[in-house]
């Protein structure tokens, strides 16, 4: 699976771990843990990238590390 970077937070409003893929529009998960957030994003990024894939969609190169001003 790539690599992309996965931004992991507490969210006040849900009561939930929330985990982003800035890379990938869209693709979030999250859960009541934060290991069961970043679980969920693996396998929404597996999602969306088959999804990518199927409506022949271009799937970005994971950069790594982004950074930020």
């Amino acid at each position: 699976m790539p690599k992309f970077e996965i931004i992991l937070y507490w969210s006040d409003d849900d009561n939930a771990y929330i985990a982003e893929v800035p890379e990938l529009p869209g693709c979030m998960a999250d859960g009541p843990t934060a290991r069961d957030a970043l679980h969920n994003a693996e396998e929404i990024i597996r999602e969306w990238i088959e999804t990518a894939r199927e409506m022949g969609r271009e799937i970005p190169e994971p950069k790594g590390r982004l950074r930020y001003a």
